[in-house]
């Protein structure tokens, strides 16, 4: 099995900044895909940004120039910086990799436990 533990998320004005990290734990074999999403009240998940083993990264529009996602691959852990937060940034953010351990050596989506980000105006 793989754990995800977030953290980094709170409370912050708009235009301010939030780091989450997101580090994985247990038996693993191998990550590949790693990446971030969110989810305001009443609204369905939304991908925010993605980061493959290569590095190369994708994001959705309404963060790019304001968001980056990076990981270190030595400590199973995936980043995202949010610059320029704005109050439509309020969400829970999830974290998600796509891993495979050393029991199953098939890469399976595991999901973080939720970290909360308020972004007042």
């Amino acid at each position: 099995q793989v754990q995800l533990v977030e953290s980094g998320g709170g409370l912050v004005q708009a235009g301010g900044s939030l780091r989450l990290s997101c580090a994985a734990s247990g038996s693993i074999f191998s990550i590949n895909a790693m990446g971030w999403y969110r989810q305001a009240p009443g609204k369905q998940r939304e991908l925010v940004a993605t980061i493959t083993n290569g590095g190369r990264t994708s994001s959705a529009d309404y963060v790019k120039g304001r968001f980056t996602i990076s990981r270190d691959n030595a400590k199973n852990t995936v980043y995202l910086q949010m610059n320029s937060l704005e109050p439509e940034d309020t969400a829970v953010y999830y974290c998600n990799m796509m891993a495979s351990t050393l029991l199953v050596r098939v890469p399976l989506s595991y999901w973080g436990q939720g970290t909360q980000v308020t972004v007042s105006s």
